[in-house]
């Protein structure tokens, strides 16, 4: 358990947005969640908050292609859920559209701390991935690697891919972190909770003003 369990656990859908000027007003922080529609990130926001429907999870990869924005009960902090791509069977008129909107979205998003790159462990730094990267590294956006599904490696082998994982953002200028992550059993969930509250400045939760 952390300190900041019981912020996370208060998530709610505040919207969703077709692009960055529809998001919610850009001030205060909040963290993106980006990844590949198969990689875990609905289970990944629903498990840190806590909640089964949070996010909606699908069956069919790359059905969501909104920002879907949550608040918290502290002032002007949220999360984002950023459209899942990959496996999209979608037009490439429509796969252009929403790389650009992405790229709006991270470069000129100011109230952005971060972003959470969701990436299964076992299929890690595909296409996406290393697209993230580069957008990451050349807008100054830090990025925490969250590598899922951490359940269906033994330890040694789940460790060896966060340590490469760490050298190819390290290779790539990139700051910041990655860790093992598993929505099965909860694996990982209280060092993203931590490092989620130190982008979203949560270091003294007493202190800060609640949404009433």
């Amino acid at each position: 358990m952390t300190p900041f369990d019981s912020i996370f656990q208060s998530a709610y859908f505040i919207k969703s947005a077709e692009k960055l000027s529809q998001c919610p007003l850009d001030q205060g922080l909040e963290v993106a969640f980006a990844g590949r529609s198969n990689a875990g990130k609905s289970t990944a926001l629903n498990t840190l908050a806590n909640q089964r429907k949070l996010a909606r999870t699908s069956k069919t990869p790359g059905r969501t292609q909104l920002i879907n924005c949550f608040g918290l009960n502290i002032e002007d902090r949220r999360l984002v859920d950023l459209p899942g791509y990959g496996f999209a069977k979608v037009p490439v008129a429509m796969k252009q559209n929403w790389q650009a909107h992405m790229q709006d979205y991270l470069m000129n998003r100011r109230s952005l701390a971060g972003v959470v790159l969701v990436m299964d462990i076992r299929h890690p730094l595909k296409e996406f991935d290393e697209m993230m990267l580069e957008w990451a590294a050349s807008n100054g956006v830090k990025v925490h690697a969250l590598l899922t599904k951490s359940d269906k490696l033994k330890r040694g082998p789940a460790k060896s891919t966060m340590l490469k994982v760490k050298q190819e953002m390290a290779k790539r200028g990139v700051e910041g972190s990655a860790q093992t992550f598993s929505g099965l059993n909860n694996d990982g969930v209280d060092a993203l909770r931590l490092q989620l509250a130190a982008w979203l400045e949560l270091d003294n939760p007493d202190e800060i003003p609640v949404n009433l």
